[in-house]
């Protein structure tokens, strides 16, 4: 049986988390006080500063927990799609999709780079995308939807990609319309990754829908 004092201490801390988040979507980093988080939580500034050092920290394990919510998101929208190479290009929409939320906007794509700074918030988002990329493109290998080649340098590219075009809808002005245009564009790069044949058969399949 585990211990009451153990899950006391993380009811607190994820009480915290979420209060954090909250605020922090609606209000920003900068303008929220650590006395305002600790009064939504409905717990004691020890309570925070036993769980986190600064508001810095605590504002680290939210982005972590965004950054969770996202890719938990992403993955149940792409999950019942039948071929790795269309799993990839339907998780690439709903994560275009994702960055349209307020609360996923504003931690990940606006407030994370700022607070965290760019290496940091680079490394903990690639935690997260990097390796459901890594084993979408390997399987879309395996099945001869894409070209065999290196998966690291390949999937970090794409990462890239992807989370550039996330910043972009982040701060686009018609949010919706830029998101459909960076997810065409991300599509047709997965396109021309594809064995010359299939690529023919796609940019037909264009032509066509075009006219």
């Amino acid at each position: 049986m585990r211990d009451r004092r153990v899950e006391q201490g993380e009811a607190t801390r994820a009480a915290l988390v979420r209060a954090a988040q909250r605020l922090f979507t609606r209000k920003g980093y900068g303008a929220t006080a650590t006395e305002e988080i600790v009064r939504a939580a409905k717990v004691t500034r020890g309570a925070l500063y036993h769980h986190f050092s600064d508001k810095e920290e605590l504002f680290r394990a939210v982005f972590e927990a965004t950054e969770a919510e996202m890719l938990e998101r992403v993955l149940g929208v792409a999950a019942d799609v039948p071929t790795p190479l269309a799993q990839l290009q339907v998780a690439i929409d709903a994560f275009l999709d994702a960055c349209l939320d307020p609360t996923l906007r504003r931690i990940i794509l606006q407030e994370g780079p700022a607070v965290l700074g760019w290496t940091t918030w680079h490394e903990i988002d690639s935690q997260y995308a990097f390796g459901a990329v890594s084993a979408g493109l390997q399987l879309a290998m395996d099945s001869g939807e894409l070209d065999r080649q290196p998966v690291e340098p390949l999937a970090h590219l794409v990462v890239g990609s992807i989370m550039q075009a996330g910043m972009v809808v982040a701060r686009a002005e018609d949010q919706k319309a830029e998101s459909a245009a960076m997810g065409r564009a991300l599509h047709r790069l997965l396109d021309g990754l594809r064995p010359a044949a299939a690529r023919g058969r796609a940019a037909g399949s264009r032509r066509r829908g075009a006219r």
